[in-house]
């Protein structure tokens, strides 16, 4: 038997293993497209059309107007930027708190198993439910927050009522959600350590920071990279916390894109508008995912 023939043998039975492996992943294909590529094709459809109400759908072609009209709009621009302060100091805020917080957590000491039980609550919170509580906690008059703050001599701060208290009080509340959710991939991160590296450093007689700072973090880094990659897709969809929190005020110091878009469209009717928002925002996010994307693999080929 030659080899031309042998070949010819296998190949129907390759061509079966691939159609038997695309079969199993077609659902997934399916379902991928209905819930993602749909909803993707008809936004951008309205985006390039007026919005016809009639048929809840794309009207006339007007081609580049709808964008046109969005970048000429100072309110996006003002919400786009509410939105990057918000990212600019949240994002790093979270990384290094859940990491230095797994770090304490993860040391040899009495409790820690109990403490990192409760630091699981905040996740499983919902985001409305988690605004609507910490409405209560800062509220000026009755809340409990300024109320611990009174045996100090400090405020009593009006947490919703001032435009910097305002968005602070939304990173507040932004951390405390998601920390836990960095506290555990930075606890999974550790536990897959090296040990014979942490013991060499306490034989070498390193201190607590000595190993924190040239032993541990330097074998976190890639890992440090990508969970700021996957923070960073989750916080930039920031909005059910605003909504139940502050509605974007006070004013519109915390009105960040998702909460103008989502205003925009469904209070204003001004859907092709909107569409045209949803693609701008869209296209920024992957072009920042992307050279995040390549800013943690550069990191990981050093480290």
């Amino acid at each position: 038997m030659t080899l031309a023939t042998s070949e010819k043998r296998r190949r129907p039975g390759k061509l079966g293993d691939l159609f038997v492996r695309w079969s199993f992943m077609l659902p997934t294909i399916v379902l991928l497209l209905a819930v993602l590529a749909y909803p993707i094709f008809y936004t951008l459809e309205i985006s390039f059309s007026r919005f016809d109400m009639s048929i809840f759908g794309a009207g006339e072609w007007v081609g580049w107007e709808n964008y046109e009209t969005v970048l000429q709009d100072y309110r996006f621009w003002d919400s786009l930027r509410v939105t990057l302060i918000y990212l600019v100091i949240a994002l790093p805020l979270q990384v290094a708190l859940g990491f230095g917080i797994a770090f304490l957590i993860n040391a040899e000491w009495g409790g820690r198993g109990l403490i990192r039980a409760l630091f699981i609550i905040p996740m499983v919170v919902a985001p409305v439910v988690a605004g609507g509580i910490w409405r209560m906690i800062l509220d000026p008059l009755w809340g409990i927050m300024n109320y611990l703050l009174g045996f100090l001599g400090i405020g009593p701060f009006d947490w919703f009522g001032d435009p910097q208290l305002a968005m602070a009080t939304i990173i507040i509340i932004d951390t405390w959600r998601w920390t836990p959710f960095i506290v555990l991939i930075a606890t999974a991160a550790l536990l897959a350590l090296p040990r014979d590296v942490f013991e060499a450093a306490k034989i070498d007689g390193a201190n607590w920071w000595a190993t924190l700072w040239s032993v541990a973090l330097p074998l976190l880094v890639p890992i440090i990279a990508a969970t700021f990659v996957i923070r960073w897709l989750g916080a930039v969809k920031l909005f059910d916390i605003v909504l139940a929190s502050t509605y974007g005020g006070p004013g519109k110091a915390t009105s960040v894109i998702n909460l103008f878009i989502y205003e925009e469209a469904f209070r204003s009717f001004h859907f092709a508008e909107s569409a045209a928002m949803v693609m701008i925002v869209l296209v920024f996010t992957m072009i920042l995912t992307g050279l995040f994307l390549r800013g943690s693999r550069k990191l990981e080929e050093l480290f």
